[in-house]
């Protein structure tokens, strides 16, 4: 009998060894005395806070993932779960700064759980707090979050209404997303939100136990058995799922609610307006009638150097183009009418209470007219909408450089003026010295000055005669095709060198704005970009020399089977990426961005080793403005590779040719012309079935069926091209990833989710130029 009681009272010692008994308390100070689960997995610690000398108090994963948090605190701050048994956080003051509120209800212990959870106990093992019960800014496998509950992080909140709908709130009021469930006209009695170990999210009912799945889901959903998930709702008003693997350190982020930033009501503050600088998010104030709230934190907004009140005789409104003052329901400040845009300002301008208008270049004509509230802006080439403040006279313009740069431009200035003048005398000294010394030379006789191994060497664009290219050419004999532009031929200069001529159409500009663009154009250089070799500007003659593809363009390749040649997989991917990272060069890396606008297969040339180079990059800008868009829409606007955009009469940015790429990129892979209808297609568009299969998870039919059997097909390179072509092809531009994210897929850098299917939404009517 003894040896039973014995045995007993070991086991009741060795349950409960794990339990935190009345009276414990972590100090700030001691970060290596904490509160653990029975697995060890997680604790309850203190971690230094953002603000120096502050700490967090949290429930840690892996001592380092931050899942529940009562507050912060100064170093000498301790959590302490009292005798009266409540829970509390205090500063080294004594100042409490969070309480549980479980005092004298008959706490006698807590434990903190295997799942995270941590738990105040009655003597009968009752439930009389928990961390799970009580949110604070995460969500974690197994906990149960129900209607009245909320994740908060400053001035945003998340909450799962009565009906099963998940919502994120900015100042627990305007709604900025939403998501309802995937199965319309289900009643729940009693709606829990659960976020299971796989990754999957589910909203069940908690009284008959019918789950119904969201279509929240991380992208790694069902992979691993040892990574951890949670659900975040972050500082920036974000909700994103976190990914990470046992024994890491690392948070992987696998699903995220609002895919754009800027989207979410307030990230800029009052009167903010938020813009994208390459991948990341900025903001800043609408122009110089507005200054930071805090110059060390544009999040914070900004306020009106003159208040409206200050002048209410000399009023104005200030025009933001590409602009849209968010207007989340339910905003019931915003009134809506019908309008133009200039009626849309005036009727503002006009009324006492109006201090901001917006007008949605969506189509639908509507005119906002805030009367009230937070003014948060977005900013994009994408955005139709153009958004109009009301200000104290004079109306000034944004501008990016502050006083304080001033003094260090005028420097830079004088340097920039001193070099040039240098280089102008060296220049004169060296074209005296040749006319004195070489000019009658028989080596240099048959050619022209601007034809010196001195010019070559400099990769400056050269300039040319029109009866040199007309003789060169043979007459414009030889064509190598047709263009958007206008026609190529195939010349030879004087010193030997094989070149393409292209002779422009439609091109009226004056010679001295021509030879300005054709400079530019001659000033990009890079490995995947045909190289410009020189110009002629002539009367109203213009034409461009460029180097010589002795392999022509890609679509002999890819669409004339009768030609009998044909690219294997690893030419394909390779033309693929250098053809990606020509437009990034374009996009991002040149000194003023350049969309190409016509990115087609005609337009990607190879080399003798089936190196692609990209052609008639920054020819868009040699077109007169009277005519570009009827070139653009009706010569340059091939059928099948033309952005939505274009045809919606919508801003054009690099995202235009994002799409395009996209097209070229299934060409690719499938060897077939993405508007083509066939019996194998279902008499759908290519581009339309290939999704379809793709979806269905049947890569290898859109394969080039004559690559079946090439050993140098690489499954994950072509699954790789197809999910990232589908990506660039999305029907808003704002979807599409920056060219420089569509390299880092291709080469397997970043992990992809999979895309949404495109809406082809290219009219069919679009003039084909092949």
């Amino acid at each position: 009998m003894s040896i039973a009681l014995t045995f007993l009272f070991l086991l009741l010692v060795f349950a409960s060894s794990h339990s935190i008994p009345l009276g414990s308390t972590l100090h700030a100070s001691d970060r290596h005395h904490s509160w653990h689960s029975p697995n060890s997995a997680f604790s309850v610690s203190f971690i230094p806070a953002a603000t120096p000398g502050s700490f967090l108090s949290a429930i840690l994963f892996s001592n380092t993932v931050s899942i529940w948090s009562p507050g912060t605190v100064d170093s000498g701050g301790s959590l302490r779960l009292l005798r009266s048994g409540s829970l509390r956080l205090v500063n080294s003051s004594g100042a409490t700064v969070w309480d549980s509120g479980s005092g004298n209800q008959g706490v006698t212990s807590a434990t903190l759980e295997d799942s995270g959870n941590l738990v105040l106990r009655s003597h009968r093992n009752k439930t009389v707090w928990s961390s799970f019960a009580h949110p604070s800014s995460v969500i974690v496998p197994t906990q149960r979050f129900t209607v009245g509950m909320s994740l908060r992080s400053g001035s945003y909140s998340f909450h799962l209404t009565e009906e099963g709908s998940l919502n994120l709130k900015w100042n627990n009021s305007i709604v900025y997303w939403s998501q309802e469930l995937n199965i319309p006209n289900l009643n729940l009695s009693s709606p829990s939100f659960v976020l299971e170990r796989n990754g999957v999210a589910s909203i069940f009912d908690s009284v008959l136990l019918n789950g119904v799945v969201t279509s929240i889901r991380s992208n790694d959903y069902g992979e691993g058995n040892d990574v951890f998930r949670f659900l975040k709702l972050e500082e920036d008003g974000n909700l994103r799922i976190y990914s990470v693997s046992t024994g890491s350190e690392i948070q992987t982020q696998t699903w995220v609610a609002v895919a754009d930033q800027c989207q979410v009501f307030g990230f800029c503050g009052n009167f903010g307006i938020c813009r994208y600088d390459g991948f990341f998010p900025i903001c800043e104030c609408p122009s110089e009638n507005f200054v930071p709230i805090d110059v060390n934190d544009m999040r914070k907004g900004c306020k009106r150097k003159v208040e409206l009140e200050d002048c209410p005789s000399n009023l104005g409104m200030l025009d933001l183009n590409n602009t849209r003052f968010l207007t989340y329901p339910p905003e019931v400040s915003a009134q809506r009418f019908t309008l133009g845009t200039e009626a849309c300002r005036a009727i503002c301008l006009v009324d006492s209470l109006c201090f901001a208008s917006v007008l949605m270049a969506d189509g639908s004509g509507i005119c906002f007219q805030k009367l009230s509230g937070f003014v948060s802006g977005y900013k994009s080439p994408s955005v139709p909408s153009t958004s109009s403040l009301k200000v104290c006279k004079p109306v000034l313009p944004y501008s990016t450089v502050k006083k304080s740069d001033e003094r260090w431009l005028i420097h830079a200035l004088i340097i920039a003026l001193a070099v040039i003048a240098v280089v102008f005398c060296l220049a004169a000294i060296v074209g005296v010295l040749w006319c004195c010394c070489c000019r009658d030379s028989l080596k240099f006789g048959a050619l022209s000055s601007h034809h010196t191994l001195l010019e070559y060497a400099s990769s400056a664009p050269l300039r040319f005669s029109y009866k040199e290219l007309q003789r060169c050419t043979k007459g414009f004999k030889e064509k190598l095709g047709v263009g958007g532009f206008g026609t190529v031929y195939k010349g030879v200069l004087v010193n030997r060198t094989v070149v393409a001529v292209k002779r422009l159409e439609g091109i009226e500009q004056g010679e001295k704005q021509f030879r300005t663009e054709v400079a530019t154009i001659g000033s990009t250089h890079h490995l995947n970009l045909v190289r410009l070799i020189g110009f002629c500007s002539q009367g109203r003659h213009r034409l461009l020399v460029y180097e010589f593809m002795k392999n022509g363009s890609l679509d002999n390749f890819l669409f004339d089977t009768e030609s009998g040649t044909l690219l294997n997989w690893e030419y394909r991917f390779s033309i693929a990426i250098g053809t990606a990272k020509a437009i990034l060069y374009l996009h991002e890396e040149c000194s003023n961005c350049i969309v190409h606008c016509d990115i087609k297969p005609e337009n990607i040339l190879l080399d003798e080793n089936f190196n692609a180079k990209v052609s008639d990059f920054g020819l868009a800008k040699l077109m007169p403005s009277d005519k570009r868009n009827w070139n653009m829409s009706c010569v340059r606007g091939t059928r099948g590779y033309l952005a939505p955009e274009w045809v919606a009469n919508l801003p054009i940015t690099s995202n235009s040719d994002i799409y395009s790429y996209g097209m070229v990129l299934l060409e690719i892979v499938s060897g077939r012309r993405n508007f083509e209808v066939s019996e194998d297609t279902n008499y759908k568009k290519f581009s339309d079935w290939a999704y379809e299969e793709f979806d269905k998870g049947n890569i290898e039919v859109v394969l080039d069926k004559s690559l079946h059997g090439d050993e140098t097909v690489d499954t994950e390179q072509v699954t790789r091209m197809v999910q990232a072509s589908f990506w660039c092809i999305q029907k808003h531009p704002s979807h599409r990833p920056s060219m420089g994210k569509v390299v880092q897929m291709l080469e397997g850098i970043v992990e992809m989710t999979k895309p949404l299917a495109p809406t082809a939404l290219v009219s069919e009517s679009v003039t084909e130029n092949r």
